[in-house]
């Protein structure tokens, strides 16, 4: 394979050296093994089965004596891997802005015991409505979403949830910190428009963007199809008395009647689901009320309005039915323009499951059988650093396409075909991990004697109740 030279080549090769340097310098312990056992991941010939087995590539100098030390002893510098993946060029949508995704993925660990810091992760199943709860270590990750019809995403940070961790509270200072990166990096300046956070139906989007009301954010995000929330109070007339309304008429999703004339109207013409019509009513905010979330707020509840959008097209993949699916932003006088961008930034946070998938099928994300959450993290974060590594090669790999593969364009290249022809651009980019020091291998445990020290059973869950009611808090109080 000979070197790019020139253009948006040569700018993409420089790059991708840059950010390997840079993420060998990130590895403080034992940086040459967890720097080859990334390259392994990215050059090994078909999807990842066994940990084990990526020392048998020439990638990999070591022995798997060291894989399993460099997992367990290793450093990772991830303040600072996260200011670099902060710092990369990031994709963005056609007015120039940053639309990321929030989601959380599960390494299911239903065997494990002896692991600590598992918690039940809610998995569906393959029949409608058949869902699990499954111990596992839960992964809440951000990602910055491409436009257009793309499986690539870049994953920015993850953070793992423990038994101890409320949900919203550590994915809203996730979201916070990540803000801030893109914006110590110049990725946002005044002026620009607003960072789009998208969300699923599983988040309080409310709440999330109370908390992240001073960063310049929009949150996006579904909401379920049985939620009842409220139109803006009514216009106070002359000579009312009484204390003044907080909010409007209900506003019932599965209601019609409820339901007021729409401020805007849009239909699109798409290419994979039909007719997409989109009804939008301004400032529609939920009623709050002092439990749960806002237990612990002093000050007076706030009114958080938004944009609510109930978005219908006429088919799916395969002819299949669409039901209407609700949408919230916590905009505010959108025109028809921005309900579109809405909707279809929306759409385009499922490209995130495809990065899901191919973490866990084909660079083997889950496949590792490691005790400690803290190894898990470490091989998190390589699996990031290789995904990352696939991006940035994207405009240099060839296509290597299968006989019974159509030939693709350079830049409708899936990952796992450019993850095929990494070994061949590995060999002009170069590696920066030392060589291995040639040793022999150390006495383990005597012959016959069997291992005394019984390993540490764990539950599963959550160890830390929280009060859910003000009665609760004030008689604790009390």
């Amino acid at each position: 394979m000979s070197l790019p030279v020139g253009g948006g080549a040569g700018e993409a090769f420089a790059e991708l050296q840059r950010v390997r340097s840079e993420f060998y310098a990130c590895l403080t312990a034992r940086g040459d093994e967890l720097f080859e056992l990334t390259d392994a991941v990215l050059c090994a010939p078909g999807a990842v089965r066994s940990i084990p087995e990526l020392t048998l590539t020439p990638e990999h100098r070591r022995g798997h004596g060291a894989l399993y030390d460099g997992l367990n002893d290793g450093q990772v510098d991830i303040p600072r891997f996260r200011k670099l993946l902060s710092g990369i060029g990031l994709p963005r949508f056609s007015d120039g802005r940053l639309v990321l995704a929030v989601d959380v993925s599960a390494w299911l660990r239903s065997d494990a015991a002896c692991s600590p810091e598992r918690l039940f992760c809610h998995v569906y199943g393959r029949a409608k409505s058949a869902s699990q709860f499954i111990p596992g270590w839960p992964y809440s990750f951000v990602a910055v979403l491409e436009p257009g019809g793309s499986s690539w995403t870049q994953i920015l940070d993850a953070v793992r949830l423990g038994p101890k961790d409320d949900a919203a509270a550590v994915t809203a200072t996730q979201l916070r910190e990540v803000l801030e990166r893109l914006i110590a990096a110049g990725q946002w300046r005044p002026g620009d428009p607003d960072i789009m956070i998208v969300a699923d139906a599983g988040y309080d989007l409310c709440r999330l963007g109370w908390m992240l009301r001073d960063l310049p954010v929009e949150m996006v995000g579904r909401l379920r199809s049985d939620r009842v929330m409220r139109l803006p109070k009514p216009v106070r007339l002359p000579g009312t008395n009484g204390r003044p309304p907080m909010h409007g008429p209900e506003f019932r999703f599965a209601d019609p009647q409820s339901w007021p004339q729409p401020t805007v109207a849009t239909i699109t013409a798409t290419a994979n689901y039909g007719k997409a019509s989109a009804q939008a009513w301004d400032r529609v905010h939920p009623r709050l009320t002092r439990r749960a979330a806002w237990l612990d707020h002093d000050e007076p509840l706030p009114v958080l309005e938004g944009t609510l959008i109930r978005l219908q097209v006429e088919h799916l993949s395969k002819d299949r039915d669409a039901p209407p699916i609700w949408l919230w932003s916590s905009k505010t006088g959108a025109a028809a323009e921005d309900i579109d961008r809405i909707w279809q930034a929306f759409l385009r946070r499922f490209d995130l499951e495809h990065t899901f998938r191919l973490f866990k099928q084909t660079l083997g994300w889950t496949r590792p059988r490691l005790r400690t959450p803290q190894a898990a993290d470490r091989w998190t974060w390589l699996i990031i650093a290789a995904h990352t590594q696939l991006r940035l090669a994207r405009p240099l790999a060839a296509d290597l396409r299968h006989r019974w593969e159509k030939p693709a364009a350079p830049h409708r290249l899936t990952p796992a075909r450019v993850r095929r022809g990494f070994r061949n651009l590995r060999a002009t980019i170069g590696c920066p991990a030392s060589a291995p020091k040639p040793t022999r291998a150390g006495p383990g445990r005597p012959r016959g004697q069997r291992n005394r020290h019984r390993a540490i059973h764990y539950d599963v869950g959550k160890t830390v109740k929280r009060l859910t009611t003000l009665y609760q808090r004030n008689r604790a109080g009390g």
